[in-house]
């Protein structure tokens, strides 16, 4: 790759979301290092093939992005990678929990334990919640629980970072037409349908859509600390 000042670090840029905000900062020029366990499909993308559920593979990534995040004008450290489980209140078994927390929130604890003291103003921190960060629905437990917490994790950063430069925020997508949403629904298209109009433009959004948000948010300090929803205007019930 070639060399460039700018640096994305993106978890689960291997497909939908993470894929399309890995474009997007590679359309602006930034070296881009997707950590997965698949590749990304954009060309030009590092890829740092990382289990985020292994404490070993982070730590081995880390040792690449250390030096690479000290050398850079500037970082986006984007914690998009999640997991999705389907589990109920009545019936979520510990280890359900347990892998959510970890892929959704302890991967990006260590990440930032790590990396933030190698990142120099205008960098930002940013994480991918969910309309589900400040609400719930049934048989999501784990994944409710999980988002809550990246959105007080999100805010608590923001009150750490104070007078640093770096910024945070906490992206919000709605229903959006991923792999992972396809799959939590069964690939039923009557119920993908049914999800699809619970928005003011009846529609699934695109995965570029809210990469696009993301990056909007890199560049734009002054969300400092902002929930920022994307999510067409969800019918309240």
């Amino acid at each position: 790759m070639e060399p460039t000042s700018n640096l994305a670090i993106i978890t689960g840029a291997s497909v939908g979301i993470g894929a399309a905000a890995a474009a997007r900062f590679r359309e602006r020029g930034f070296s881009v290092y997707n950590l997965s366990r698949r590749s990304c499909p954009v060309q030009g993308v590092e890829n740092l093939r990382c289990d985020l559920s292994d404490s070993a593979a982070i730590d081995s990534a880390i040792e690449v992005l250390t030096p690479l995040a000290a050398g850079a004008t500037q970082v986006a450290l984007v914690h998009n990678a999640c997991q999705m489980l389907k589990d109920s209140t009545r019936e979520c078994p510990d280890e359900h929990l347990q892998a959510a927390l970890q892929t959704n929130v302890i991967a990006a604890n260590t990440l930032n334990r790590a990396l933030l003291p190698n990142m120099s103003a205008g960098s930002s921190v940013l994480y991918v919640g969910s309309t589900l960060s400040e609400k719930a629905v049934a048989n999501s437990f784990s994944y409710v629980i999980s988002k809550h917490a990246v959105a007080g994790m999100m805010k608590a950063t923001c009150q750490d970072l104070m007078g640093s430069g770096i910024h945070t925020a906490c992206i919000c997508p709605g229903f959006t037409d991923t792999e992972m949403l396809r799959t939590h629904l069964g690939n039923d298209q009557e119920v993908i349908d049914s999800i699809a109009g619970l928005n003011s433009f009846q529609r699934l959004i695109e995965p570029d859509e809210i990469a696009s948000l993301i990056e909007w948010a890199h560049h734009n300090p002054v969300i400092n600390g902002a929930m920022l929803h994307a999510h067409l205007g969800q019918r309240e019930s």
